[in-house]
Formats: C-alpha cells, sequence, structure tokens
C-alpha cells in the first residue's frame, strides 16, 4: 500500500537481503548486523516510487552515522552557491528566518549563518550535529515531524523558507512532514528541497541509488501529487547535476505563486517517457540483471588474470551493489574513503576492508573500481598519478566500462 495515497503499489524490483547501507561493521561485530527486504516499486494510483519495505529510522540516522555533506570539495561548492540562491531569492525581508530539515555537519547553514541571519537545522544524527554547531549553526538534534515544527515555531516564529537536500526521500511519513510545513511556513514561505530524481535512476540505470536510506523517489508528478494532498504545489523545478542527477521542487500554498513553466514542461515530458509505466520500469530491471552479469564476469576475469582490484568510495550506494552483485573481499581487495569514522571498518553485508584514500599508492593496483561514480571527476583529477601508473577505472553507470 502507498505511504502517500494508500494506493496499490507494484513492485518492479527485489534486490533481496541487504544490510543497512551506512551501517559499518567493527571486524568483532560483524554476527550483530541487521538485514531486511530491499524491494521497490511504483503506486499504481499517484505514481509514487517508493520501498515497498521500512527500516526503523533510529537504525539509520544515530549519533554515529557517518557521512558527511562537506566531505566533497564540489558538494561544498554545490551548497555554497544554494546558500547564496536562496538566501537571495527567499530570504529578503525583514529578519528572515529560515530551517533546514536534515543539515548533516552545516555546510549549507553556515553559509547564512555567517551573514547573520536567523537560521535552524533540523538533525537528528547527533555526530554531525555536533560537528554543525562547531562551525556556528543551531541546531535541533531530532527527526522532523509535526510536532517538531509546532516547537520551533513557539520558540522561533514562522519560516521564511525551508530548505532540505536529500533527506526528504528519506522520510516515509510525508504527510506528518507537510502538516509540519503547513505549521512552520509563513503564510508566502517556500519549501524548496533537492533529492535524487527518478527519471535519471531509470534513464541511467543507476540502481544503486536505491538503498535502505532512500524510501521515495521522486518526479515532478508524483511530488505534485503528494504535495496536493495538503494545500501545496510545485512552483518551480530545476534539474541539478549533483548525486548522479537531481530536481530541485519549490513549493508553496495553493495560489501563492504561479508555477513555472518549467513545471509543465517537466512534467509533460514525464509522461511521454513513461516513467511510471511497467514497460519503462521493466526495461530498468532488465538492465539492473544486465549490469550485475557484466560486472561479476568483468571481477572475476580480471582476478583470474591475476589483477589487484580495490574500491574506491565506501558510499551508502556501494552496499546496494556490494550485496546484490555479490561482491566480497574475493573480488576485491579492499575500498578506500576519505572518511575516518570508515576506516578500519568493515563495509555493510560484504565485510570488504575500509582503509583511507592514502592506501591507494601501497602500491597502486591495477584497477580501482568506482563506487563514488557521482564524484569521478574530483576523484580522477585527485588520482591522477594511479592513471598515470597505469591504473584503470571501473564504472558501472551507465554500464559496465574501463576508463
Amino acid at each position: 500500500m502507498c505511504r502517500v495515497c494508500g494506493g496499490p503499489v507494484r513492485q518492479f524490483f527485489d534486490f533481496g537481503r541487504q544490510p543497512l547501507s551506512d551501517a559499518f561493521v567493527d571486524p568483532d561485530r560483524v554476527d550483530e548486523e541487521y538485514f531486511y527486504r530491499l524491494a521497490v516499486g511504483t503506486c499504481e494510483s499517484c505514481g509514487m516510487a517508493q520501498l515497498l519495505d521500512e527500516v526503523d529510522r533510529d537504525r539509520m540516522f544515530h549519533d554515529a552515522y557517518p557521512y558527511h555533506s562537506s566531505g566533497s570539495v564540489h558538494m561544498r561548492r554545490h551548497f555554497e552557491q544554494t546558500a547564496g540562491r536562496l538566501s537571495g531569492e527567499h530570504l529578503r525581508g525583514p529578519d528572515p528566518f529560515v530551517v533546514e530539515i536534515g543539515c548533516n555537519d552545516g555546510v549549507m547553514l553556515r553559509a547564512l549563518a555567517k551573514e547573520g541571519l536567523r537560521h535552524l537545522g533540523v538533525e537528528p544524527s547527533g555526530g554531525v550535529a555536533e560537528l554543525a554547531r562547531l562551525q556556528g549553526v543551531r541546531v535541533r538534534t531530532e527527526f522532523f515531524e509535526e510536532a517538531t515544527a509546532a516547537r520551533i515555531v513557539a520558540a522561533d516564529g514562522p519560516a521564511d523558507l525551508v530548505y532540505s537536500a536529500n533527506t526528504i526521500c528519506h522520510i516515509p511519513y510525508l504527510d506528518s512532514v507537510f502538516r509540519g510545513l503547513d505549521t512552520l511556513l509563513a503564510p508566502d514561505g517556500a519549501f524548496v528541497f533537492e533529492d535524487p530524481y527518478l527519471g535519471d535512476i531509470l534513464e541511467r540505470t543507476a540502481f544503486d541509488q536505491i538503498y535502505d536510506e532512500h524510501f521515495y523517489f521522486f518526479t515532478v508528478r508524483s511530488v505534485q501529487a503528494a504535495a496536493a494532498r495538503f494545500g501545496f504545489e510545485v512552483v518551480d523545478v530545476e534539474r541539478l547535476p549533483v548525486h548522479g542527477g537531481e530536481l530541485r521542487y519549490t513549493l508553496k500554498r495553493v495560489g501563492r505563486q504561479t508555477p513555472s513553466r518549467a513545471v509543465a514542461e517537466l512534467a509533460a515530458e514525464e509522461e511521454r517517457r513513461g516513467l511510471d509505466t511497467p514497460e519503462v520500469l521493466d526495461r530498468f530491471a532488465a538492465g539492473v540483471e544486465r549490469v550485475r552479469t557484466e560486472l561479476t564476469e568483468l571481477l572475476r576475469k580480471l582476478r583470474a588474470d591475476g589483477k589487484r582490484i580495490v574500491g574506491y568510495g565506501a558510499t551508502a550506494k556501494s552496499a546496494t551493489v556490494t550485496n546484490f552483485c555479490g561482491i566480497g573481499p574475493d573480488s576485491i581487495d579492499w575500498v578506500c574513503d576519505v572518511t575516518p569514522a570508515k576506516h578500519g571498518k568493515l563495509m555493510p553485508g560484504s565485510h570488504i576492508p575500509v582503509r583511507p584514500t592514502e592506501a591507494l599508492t601501497e602500491p597502486y593496483p591495477d584497477y580501482a573500481l568506482l563506487f563514488a561514480w557521482n564524484h569521478a571527476e574530483e576523484i580522477t583529477a585527485k588520482e591522477r598519478l594511479f592513471r598515470e601508473s597505469g591504473g584503470r577505472w571501473i564504472v558501472y553507470v551507465p554500464e559496465v566500462r574501463v576508463i
């Protein structure tokens, strides 16, 4: 049953038994790992793509949550530019107030804080919330829902802007989120959020975007349908190149702003492409199976030829790839990552060791499987010497190839 409208949901892929994507494992605690079924479907009534099984939010977002939004130079630049855009477009009145849902380590809000703007981050993961505070960002360490919004209004008054990046798709209870927005936003306030776009996921066969934290996979049409149930409408939409393809949606209460042409144009494009039709979704499923076959065969052949292979980027996405494709320490020696909290631990489910990125040089391997493909340009530039030493990158989005 659809979590948004209650309609019937048609499953279009089942990735089987999966671990929590960001639950990196202590080597002496592998027996305590939590698993769940990762299956995805689309509502036949409102078109919302969603997971069929929900993982308890406290299992995913907690004090030890390891993802840092500021970990990438490219993403830091993106959020700094976003702060400037938001300030110019939505925070121009007297004493404006902005709230960010899922502020993580405060990479976006700290730019607004430096301008002296009233702000508040809402972040349930205590470790990254504390990093935000150290950057001068005000943070409430809790999940955002209707009750949270009421507490914020009582303490700080209504918000001119509520912003969120890569977070709204994590929240199954959209009804409480929208009721919270209705409570929190000023009459002409805007809700701006950006999340992975189903259209890009399907087009690129980017199946690793599907994991426990990503409960919803939005389109313009499905967001329009969800928003309408709570008195909101999509008034603008913008394509973003980050994280392999996202959309930035701007919502306001119905009648407060005439929707831009971009909204109607992209909704019409989605209808032409049939993003929620069985034919398109079944074609995606066939593509996922093809990538699995080609990737595992390539790794097997390279290993048989005596090649050293490592992984690059211990991402949440990589949990889906390694566990669905059966990639373990027998396929790749280890995975390197920039996040210190992951070093010395094992990849979820696959139990591949995680090492610092400096390990790539000790000595350079023959191949590196690029799990963090959405940061390919930044990573390949940083690791230029790997390529010059004769190393080759393996990628699997949109298809398996060696570069």
